[in-house]
C-alpha cells in the first residue's frame, strides 16, 4: 500500500506512526478482500475541510472526514481529508483519547473505500464495529 501524507495549514501529528499505521491500514484492506491501492492523506484544519466540503460536495458546514473514491476492481485508491481540529473537538465532546480518535477517523475513510457505508439506518453500527476491530487490530500491532 502506498500513502501519501500531507498536510494544510496544519503540522503532522507525530502521535501517527506512518510504518505502523501504513502496515495496519493494509491489514485493514486486506482483511475487507481488498488490493491495497494508494491513499492519500490531506490532513487539514476545520476552515480546509470546510471549503473542501462546500466545493466538492455542496455542504456548508465542519465535519471531521471527507474520502473520495477512486478504487477499481478491488483495489482500494482515494483521498481522504481530514479536519485535525474537528478529530480534537470530537474526542473532547465523545470523551474518548485524542489518539485514538484520530485512529478511528484514519481507519474510517478506508473503511468506506472498502465498501462500508453509515449513512443509512442501521449502517453507523456496523461501521463502528468495523472500526472498532480494526483498532483492536493495531493495538494487537502496537
Amino acid at each position: 500500500m502506498i500513502i501519501n501524507w500531507l498536510t494544510e495549514h496544519v503540522e503532522f501529528p507525530e502521535v501517527i506512526e506512518k510504518s505502523i499505521v501504513e502496515q495496519w491500514l493494509a491489514k485493514v484492506a486486506m482483511t475487507h478482500n481488498k488490493i491495497p491501492g494508494t491513499l492519500t492523506y490531506i490532513l487539514t484544519d476545520d476552515e480546509g475541510i470546510l471549503k473542501v466540503n462546500r466545493e466538492f460536495l455542496q455542504h456548508d458546514y465542519y465535519t471531521d472526514i471527507i474520502t473520495f473514491d477512486y478504487s477499481k476492481r478491488g483495489m482500494v485508491n482515494g483521498d481522504i481529508y481530514i479536519s485535525l481540529e474537528t478529530v480534537a473537538t470530537n474526542a473532547e465532546q465523545f470523551g474518548q483519547n485524542p489518539v485514538r480518535e484520530l485512529h478511528r477517523v484514519i481507519v474510517h475513510g478506508l473503511l468506506h473505500l472498502c465498501g462500508i457505508n453509515d449513512k443509512a439506518p442501521g449502517e453507523r453500527k456496523i461501521m463502528e464495529q468495523h472500526e472498532d476491530a480494526a483498532l483492536q487490530l493495531l493495538s494487537d500491532m502496537i
